[in-house]
Parts: C-alpha cells; structure tokens; sequence
C-alpha cells in the first residue's frame, strides 16, 4: 500500500466545523484516542470551496484476476446493447446497465503467461525472462498527477501476499497490502505504527472504532439535518458491519477444527479468495466514500487452495488448467461465480452511495480483468474485461475481433481522460476505446 504523506495533514477535528452556516468542511472527521475517522460526503459538506456545483471527484478502481475467467461463461453471443446476458452475467440484474462488457481485446505483444501478470495495468511486454524494464501503471500514472487531493495518493491491496500489477514510473513493483484489519486501521488512525497497531487488535476483538469515537459522533449528529443523519447512519453501519466481520474471521481463523468424523465446517480464513475479496471490497468502499484515496489496485491471485464453495473438491489453480474436463470445468465455473458476484456487489454498494451530483459509482471507473485471457494453455489473448460506473454510457457488449485483438490499453485512455487526466496515449493505447462513450 501507498503510504500517507507525511509533509501536511489536510483533516481536522468536527470540534471545529460549527460555522454560521452549518457547513462542514470536506476533511472534517471524528475523533478518539488515537483515531481521526473519516466522513462520507455529506449535504452540509456542498456549499463548502469555491462553488456550490463543485463537482464530485472522479476515481479508479482495478481488480484483477491472476487465473482469468472462462470465456464461454463470461462473454455474451450477441454484440452491442441488446446482448442476452451469459451465464456469469446473469446475476448482476439491475447492474447491467452500468457496466460495459468486452471481448477482443489484450496488449499487443504481451505474452508469457502468468508472467503478464506484470503487465496487465501497464501493457508493456517485459519479456520470458523479465529482463526487459516495467513502466509505469494506469493507476500510478493518476496518483501521480492526482493523488495528491487525498490523504493515500492511491492504494495497492491483494487477498493474499505482496504482488501486485501495480508499477512507479521506473518500473519498480508497489507492493501490497493483504490484511483488511491492517488497512482499516491505516486508513482510520493517526499515522502512529503503535496506535495503528493498537486498532487493529481492538477490531481483531470485537471492539468498534465507533465507541471510540462516539462522542464526536453524537456531537455531529446533533447538528445535521434529516437526510445527512440518514447518510451517516448507514456509514456507520457499514463501518460496524464489516469490523463485525473482520473480527469473525480471525476468531475463526484461530480455531481448530472439531474432532469428529464428519467433514468439519470450513472456516473463512485466507483459502476463501472470494471471501478475503469481499472483505477488502468493503474497505475499499469506505476509502473511497470518505475520499481517503481515488485510485486502488486489487489482485486476486491465483493460489492453489480449495475454495470453500459447495461443489468445489479442487484447488483453484488446478481447476484453472482444466484441459477441457467437464468437471474441472463445472467446479471453476462456480468459483468464477462467486468472483463475478462479489464485484456485482460492489458496484450495487457503490451504486447506493449518494455524492452531490450522482453517486460513488457514477464518479468511479471500476475495471476488472486479467492478464490471461485462457489460463489452461496460459493465453494472453481475447482477457476477460468487465467495466462499471464511472460516467461511461453502459449497458453494451464491445466485441472486437477475437482473432485479431483491439489494443485493452485505448479503454486505459478512455479512463485516464474521465478521471480527469488529459493524456491522449497511453502505452500501446493511442486513443480511447471505440464504443466507450462518457454520458456527458
């Protein structure tokens, strides 16, 4: 993960936002002993800066898959906006129409297989042998030039271990943080390791950072309107519910299993992908509603475990070299599932978070792809590409040509110049993606 910036401290204390007003400033947050909590954007929050219209800050969001996503599965038969949704898509609903589905495209001249991994937010072939130099990733390449409006220029997370397909301008691998206890404690205390440290065990026990904030809490509470207290409400919620599960799942994690002569229960601990990707998404979802960060890699990578998913007997890695068995087959389709609907998930949560113009999923390109397009035979062709939100218009299947692959890094232009970077080439990309179109 990125770290802070250490040469100034942009938020202050709720102690301080009473104004004749009642405006509240956009870094305003709530504080206890040790803690400096964040608040999502706020009605009262608008009429603070230079304009009432101010618009919302435009953001990215990366997720990205190490085994890939079974083609037949994922990509629909028809092209364009009337597509019959595939087996995969069928259960993202009412989300379908703010998310772009493609097909046909990679990054020319990147190959090796697993070793593209290094290149799926770059697009630079680095070579068999890794010799050749990396440069610099989509989402680096925004924090960069924009991360300094936030308090984390841009975050870098995994469900499990260091890597990440995130790069600096000099083609050093950033690498990643993969505990969400860890990272909800950088993201909500002081930048003291002891006190950081200190909060992460009280979430490990059950302890909410709510009750040490609290009086704060109630303190703002007294002072917003109807729709803000609603707003606040649910964020608190949020913030509980997810401490609850983060707590559960080390309590688990500690456990041994029963002694007994039947299967024991599988508890949620590091083997769940789906379930630590779940996890992190929910994080993410409050660093980016409280604007504690705009830019934000995850990896999924592809380990051997058994996913504990009924009807999964199998690691995933082996699952995911299939060679055409129709069981390996049915069991990675399950898995696959489960990771398309946890980001479906995500942009819905997403989707219910009011901003001042729209919502969190309106401002946030969240793009989730691969650097294998058939990870059996390790292809690097035809990658599997889902995109939501971010003020594209959506709805629609781009189905370029599977033989002769579209260039995935012209979508990397398209978000770069939404976010708010005008860059008209990017990589192997020289201009933005044919079809994808903002809304405005």
């Amino acid at each position: 993960m990125t770290h802070s910036k250490t040469n100034s401290n942009p938020i202050q204390s709720i102690r301080s936002f009473c104004t004749p007003r009642s405006t509240l400033n956009r870094r305003t947050v709530l504080r206890g002993s040790g803690v400096a909590m964040a608040l999502p954007w706020l009605t009262a929050m608008q009429r603070v800066g230079a304009s009432e219209n101010q618009p919302a800050p435009r953001r990215f969001v990366s997720i990205s898959i190490g085994l890939g996503l079974l083609g037949e599965n994922l990509v629909p038969a028809q092209a364009g906006d009337g597509y019959k949704p595939s087996r995969y898509l069928k259960q993202l609903g009412e989300i379908r129409d703010r998310l772009t589905v493609v097909s046909g495209s990679s990054h020319p001249g990147v190959s090796n297989g697993h070793r593209a991994e290094a290149s799926i937010l770059t697009a630079t072939p680095i070579g068999n042998s890794g010799g050749a130099k990396n440069t610099i990733s989509v989402d680096q390449m925004l924090a960069k030039h924009l991360g300094d409006a936030t308090r984390f220029p841009s975050l870098v997370l995994s469900t499990s271990g260091s890597q990440s397909p995130s790069y600096t301008d000099t083609g050093a691998m950033i690498s990643a943080e993969s505990s969400p206890a860890d990272l909800f404690a950088k993201l909500f205390v002081n930048d003291s390791p002891k006190e950081s440290m200190r909060q992460a065990q009280r979430i490990r026990k059950g302890r909410s950072i709510m009750d040490i904030v609290g009086e704060d809490a109630r303190r703002l509470e007294r002072e917003l309107g109807a729709a803000d207290r609603a707003r606040l409400d649910n964020f608190f919620t949020s913030v509980r519910e997810l401490e609850q599960r983060m707590a559960a799942n080390e309590r688990w994690a500690k456990l041994p299993k029963p002694s007994v002569d039947a299967k024991p229960p599988v508890r949620p601990d590091r083997n769940d992908l789906v379930g630590c990707q779940a996890m992190m998404l929910s994080v993410m979802k409050l660093a980016l509603e409280t604007d504690s960060t705009r830019f934000i890699t995850l990896n999924l990578p592809g380990g051997n475990s058994r996913l504990p998913i009924e009807g999964v007997e199998e690691g995933y890695h082996t699952l995911s070299h299939h060679g055409r068995d129709t069981d390996k087959l049915s069991q990675l389709a399950l898995i696959e599932e489960e990771i398309i609907g946890a980001y479906g998930d995500f942009l819905t949560a997403m989707g219910q978070v009011a901003e001042a113009d729209g919502t969190l999923l309106d401002h946030t390109s969240v793009l989730m792809t691969s650097n294998l397009g058939n990870a059996s035979n390790h292809d690097n062709r035809n990658l599997p590409v889902l995109l939501g939100g971010g003020g594209f218009r959506h709805g629609q299947h781009l189905a370029f040509d599977r033989d002769n692959n579209y260039p995935l890094a012209n979508l990397f232009v398209s978000v770069l110049q939404q976010t708010g970077l005008p860059i008209g080439e990017f990589s192997s990309g020289k201009s933005t993606m044919n079809g994808l179109e903002p809304t405005a």
